[in-house]
């Protein structure tokens, strides 16, 4: 744990430096990531809230889910030693007494009208404010890097004049243990005999496996309710979490049926399908009960949920009648991140759910994983040696490369792969979204923005990968290259120390706005230029220093109805604001940099044209590396019917390898035929 600790540090560390931010923010960056992550919470804005008075109060961040009525609170316990410390119950109730004595001071008009209206204070406590009719949960989270003393259950649950108050606990053991988690969580234990919940009647199904148990149960709505506003999105699978966050969260129909007729629920809802890794069980006279479970994940049926909690805090809804059925898959936790994306996949299939909802495993990954590792990038200016842009398809990986390498080993592979030049998923969906000038999207936060960049890239998505292939990654790499070092230079500059706060508004709006400005010219950044210096031109980094005040200043002087500045840069209205606010032509301050879009097109030619030819050199590779299988392949396709006339004849000349080889056309068919095969059942 000391050497995570140090490693954290580092990580805090280099954080600040190449963002340009305080220590403190860059701590509420990295732990708000993780909660996001993990599923406490589902977006949250940094605001920085202090009173020192004789009954001090302080905030670090918020944000509210309407559609669900929960208020989230951070309050943050950043401690700068490099040791790591103990963190004890009295300075946990210290803490939540003061973001308490916010949300108190939020509930009064005049402290509000006495507040100035640019602080963070106003902008937090007049959000509170605004939103006190709509709040029916409050959800109050501490982000701390010290280590609980004393192991107590980490959220607790409390209600005062019918609102719901729960309190959890993000100390450095959850951090940790869920950096260190490939799926990006860590495990939850729902106990059923604790917070007012009833054990759950259950049946043994006769179909159980070596890998998994399976389980037919009861639960009743109110039970499903309270765990899901005591636990929130953490008790949905990844997938289905992304999913519930980029669309509607409730269903009228379920809604309706919850109201009018809840005896009916059972019968008319197709229940749910989830997982766990662990059950306690106890046999009555009356049956067999759950009393607690460990990692419940719901794969599929978050809608049903998501809506059973809103119809009894928003709508009023009696649940004492309101019963889900719900199958439940008892994984082995050694098998739980094999087994359980499977099942996720599976059981939403009948929802038409497309594969963009599933990105996180999406081939594109797969594809820009793979030219990651192999693209070398051209050395920058003095320097001897070449390096690769590493893709972290899966959560994890760039630590992992190095885990159990030597010293020297590591050195090596710290220079092939700089820290700074490690690029995560989420991160390069805020970047590919800030040049296709959707700076509002960004602006919602990463899951959404990561959404919408899913369902971008899977609308141009063919098995092929003809738009992605290298001259697509290293125009995204000089994306990136640019988009780090604009977030560098504004939270390093003197405007911005002087005059703090929306620096990732103004980071992804400044980059839209040059961009957009371009197209207005129909030019665009020349990416490849700036991919062969691997940095930011001189030319293209005195306009973003030119543009990046004018465009904050903008965001923070707002339409005179908008109070809130953090939730106005998520609409298109402000984009369209500030889009319309410069109408410069700004090639000429860049010719080294600025393309005209003919020619971008004409070179995206090229690339596809590129990527055809190793297309077709990758399908024949990929049929030799299976030289030998091929006829039992054919075999299986044959006796069951799925294979055409040419795809046996293809694969008749597979068998032969090496005496005859596929041509890249027939390697293409010959894999299209493996496809058919596998998705019959055929094993590799």
């Amino acid at each position: 744990m000391n050497e995570n600790y140090e490693n954290f540090r580092n990580d805090l560390l280099l954080e600040a430096e190449v963002s340009g931010v305080l220590q403190a923010e860059a701590f509420f960056q990295l732990y708000a990531s993780a909660a996001i992550e993990n599923g406490d919470i589902e977006h949250v804005e940094h605001c920085p809230v202090r009173f020192e008075g004789a009954r001090k109060f302080r905030i670090d961040g918020y944000s509210f889910n309407r559609d669900q009525g929960e208020l989230i609170l951070v309050i943050c316990d950043y401690r700068t030693e490099n040791e790591l410390k103990s963190l004890n119950a009295s300075d946990v109730e210290s803490l939540f007494l003061q973001v308490e004595r916010f949300l108190e001071r939020s509930k009064d008009a005049t402290f509000i009208n006495n507040l100035e209206d640019s602080s963070p204070t106003f902008e937090a406590a007049y959000f509170v404010h605004s939103s006190l009719s709509a709040i029916r949960r409050v959800r109050i989270m501490l982000f701390s890097n010290a280590r609980m003393s004393v192991r107590k259950k980490l959220v607790t649950m409390r209600e005062e004049n019918g609102v719901r108050f729960s309190y959890s606990i993000l100390d450095f053991e959850r951090y940790n243990a869920i950096q260190n988690s490939r799926t990006g969580s860590d495990p939850i234990e729902i106990d059923f005999m604790e917070n007012g919940l009833s054990p759950l009647s259950c049946l043994l199904a006769s179909s159980t496996t070596d890998k998994y148990a399976s389980y037919l149960v009861v639960i009743p709505g109110r039970v499903l309710a309270e765990i899901y506003g005591l636990y929130g999105a953490r008790l949905l699978e990844a997938n289905v979490r992304t999913f519930l966050q980029a669309r509607t969260k409730v269903n009228k129909g379920i809604i309706r049926t919850l109201k009018d007729n809840p005896e009916n629920f059972f019968a008319f809802n197709n229940g749910l399908t989830a997982t766990a890794s662990g059950l306690s069980l106890t046999t009555t006279d009356d049956g067999t009960f759950i009393k607690s479970m460990n990692n419940l994940q719901i794969v599929n049926g978050g809608q049903t949920t998501a809506s059973i909690l809103y119809a009894r805090d928003r709508e009023k809804a009696d649940l004492s009648n309101v019963y889900v059925q719900m199958k439940l898959a008892v994984v082995k936790p050694e098998l739980m991140e094999e087994i359980v994306p499977q099942i996720s996949r599976f059981a939403n299939t009948q929802n038409k759910v497309s594969e963009a909802d599933f990105f996180s495993s999406h081939p594109f990954h797969l594809q820009m994983e793979k030219i990651s590792r192999r693209v070398t990038a051209p050395p920058k200016e003095g320097a001897l040696a070449a390096t690769n842009w590493f893709y972290e398809r899966a959560r994890g990986q760039y630590k992992d490369e190095q885990a159990y390498m030597s010293p020297s080993a590591r050195k090596r592979f710290l220079a092939k792969y700089p820290r700074d030049q490690m690029v995560v998923k989420t991160d390069l969906a805020k970047y590919e979204m800030s040049f296709d000038c959707k700076p509002h999207v960004v602006s919602k936060g990463a899951q959404k923005c990561f959404m919408a960049f899913a369902d971008k890239v899977d609308k141009k998505w063919t098995p092929e990968a003809y738009e992605f292939g290298d001259g697509y990654f290293q125009d995204s790499m000089a994306r990136a290259l640019i988009f780090r070092w604009a977030d560098k230079m504004i939270g390093t500059s003197d405007w911005y120390k002087n005059d703090r706060g929306y620096k990732s508004q103004t980071v992804t709006y400044t980059i839209a706005t040059i961009v957009n400005c371009l197209r207005e010219e129909t030019a665009t950044l020349n990416y490849r230029t700036i991919w062969t210096q691997q940095e930011v031109p001189p030319s293209l980094r005195t306009v973003l220093e030119d543009y990046a005040p004018k465009v904050a200043a903008l965001i923070k002087d707002p339409p005179e109805n908008v109070r809130n500045i953090g939730e106005y840069c998520k609409t298109q209205a402000c984009w369209a604001r500030v889009s319309a606010a410069f109408d410069v032509e700004i090639s000429r301050q860049m010719p080294d940099v600025a393309l005209a879009v003919d020619q971008e097109k004409e070179r995206k030619k090229d690339d596809r044209t590129v990527r055809i030819i190793d297309h077709g050199i990758d399908a024949q590779m990929r049929v030799v590396e299976l030289a030998g299988r091929w006829e039992e392949i054919r075999d299986y396709g044959k006796k069951k019917r799925i294979l055409s006339h040419v795809e046996i004849s293809i694969l008749n000349i597979a068998t032969q390898i090496p005496k005859r080889l596929p041509s890249e056309k027939q390697s293409a068919v010959a894999l299209g035929a493996l496809d058919k095969v596998l998705e019959d059942g055929f094993k590799l």
